[in-house]
C-alpha cells in the first residue's frame, strides 16, 4: 500500500474502487472465463476468493471438463484480484505461472483463493488453489508478476 496508515477497506470499498476502472478487471474478460462473483478481498492479508463456473463451451470430454487453460485464467484471475485487495492502484502483470492439475474440474461452480506471499519493490509472488464447493482441492498456482 502506498500510505501504510491508510484505512483498511471492506471487500464491499475496494469493490467499488475497482469497478471504477473496466480496464482493470473488463467485464467481457470476467464473463468469457466463467466468471461469476468476488467473495472476499481482503486488504491486510493481500487476499482474494471468487467463484467461477465455466460454460459447457469451455468444456472438453463431451462438456464434462473445463479446459485447463481456462482453469489457469480462473487462477491468474483471482491472483490479480489478491493484487488489487493488497493495492487497488497496482497493476500486475504476470511474468510466469505454474499450475498443477489435481482432479477434473467440472461444470459445478468451483472456488478459487488467492494470496500474496511476498510484495517487493518490483515483483509480487502469488499462490492460488482452486477447490470445488466441498471443498476437494481440484488445482494449485504460483505466479511472479510485475508491478505496474
Amino acid at each position: 500500500m502506498a500510505d501504510e496508515t491508510a484505512k483498511v477497506r471492506t471487500t464491499e470499498e475496494l469493490l467499488a474502487i475497482i469497478h471504477k476502472d473496466e480496464k482493470k478487471f473488463p467485464s467481457a474478460l470476467r464473463e468469457a472465463i466463467g466468471f461469476r462473483r468476488v467473495l472476499n478481498l481482503n486488504q491486510a492479508e493481500g487476499s482474494a476468493s471468487a467463484v467461477f463456473e465455466a460454460p459447457v463451451a469451455l468444456t472438453h470430454s463431451n462438456g464434462t471438463t473445463v479446459q485447463g487453460g481456462i482453469v489457469t485464467a480462473w487462477l491468474d484471475h483471482t491472483m490479480a484480484w489478491a493484487v488489487a485487495a493488497r493495492d487497488v492502484d497496482v497493476a500486475l502483470a504476470s511474468l510466469e505461472i505454474k499450475v498443477s492439475f489435481l482432479s477434473r474440474v467440472g461444470l459445478h461452480p468451483s472456488i478459487a483463493h488467492a494470496r500474496v506471499l511476498r510484495w517487493g519493490r518490483t515483483t509480487v509472488f502469488l499462490e492460488a488453489t482452486l477447490t470445488n464447493e466441498e471443498g476437494k482441492l481440484l488445482a494449485t498456482a504460483s505466479s511472479v508478476g510485475l508491478r505496474g
